[in-house]
């Protein structure tokens, strides 16, 4: 699997299908700007090489995404798979869409998919953070301390991200980790903005039952990986 954008093109690479609703029909068309993602994509159709400035757009976003979802290590491999497969689909993308990146957490999204049992064992061990956190009645300095509070949340946040449905959950976590807008998470998913917003509430609401009543919004800073490297 690749691990910088100039592998992504290399001939010989193993096929790899995304699921079914990540690409459409491409639209031939000219494109007023073109620096456009949809205009990178068309012009990689005859010369592949110009793809990488996709690759090197996103591929932070993508990789920080997955880490949140399955840590580091997964995040490097589902990160290069998912450059490799928008690479091999580029010629079904619709080219009406200005901006790739709601295709691009499509396909990571799909991937991801494909490690729910993964998620859900780490989301539970994150969960397990709190009972091992320093007792508070050890001699701590403020940071420390404050350090063990933001463990203590991440850990009943990722308890509850563990009860969420596989689908309400991809959909809270594209807009809160993804940042990506209803209209933008609906067309990574390939469903109606309705089923969004549908989902999302579902999402929200399942939060704060299994959070006792505290505000989900928090998602964005509690769980914010600090081990990478």
């Amino acid at each position: 699997m690749p691990a910088t954008s100039r592998e992504i093109h290399e001939p010989g690479r193993r096929a790899v299908t995304a699921a079914t609703g990540v690409g459409v029909q491409a639209v031939p068309g000219p494109h007023d700007d073109p620096d456009s993602d949809a205009s990178v994509v068309e012009r990689s159709w005859a010369d592949p090489d110009v793809f990488a400035v996709l690759f090197n757009r996103y591929a932070d976003d993508v990789h920080r995404y997955v880490a949140r979802r399955l840590g580091t290590e997964a995040a490097d491999d589902l990160m290069a798979e998912t450059f490799v497969i928008a690479f091999q689909q580029r010629r079904r993308y619709d080219l009406a869409r200005t901006h790739a990146r709601p295709w691009l957490y499509g396909i990571v999204t799909n991937l991801v998919g494909q490690h729910r049992r993964a998620e859900a064992r780490r989301l539970k061990a994150l969960s397990r953070v709190a009972g091992t956190a320093p007792a508070e009645s050890e001699p701590l300095e403020d940071r420390v301390a404050a350090r063990v509070s933001a463990e203590g949340s991440r850990a009943r946040l990722a308890g509850a991200l563990a009860t969420l449905p596989a689908r309400n959950r991809d959909v809270l976590l594209l807009i809160a980790w993804g940042d990506l807008d209803y209209t933008e998470a609906a067309e990574a998913l390939g469903v109606p903005v309705g089923t969004v917003r549908s989902r999302l509430h579902r999402a929200r609401t399942g939060l704060r039952r299994a959070l006792g009543g505290s505000d989900p919004a928090a998602l964005h800073d509690e769980t914010e990986e600090t081990d990478r490297g």
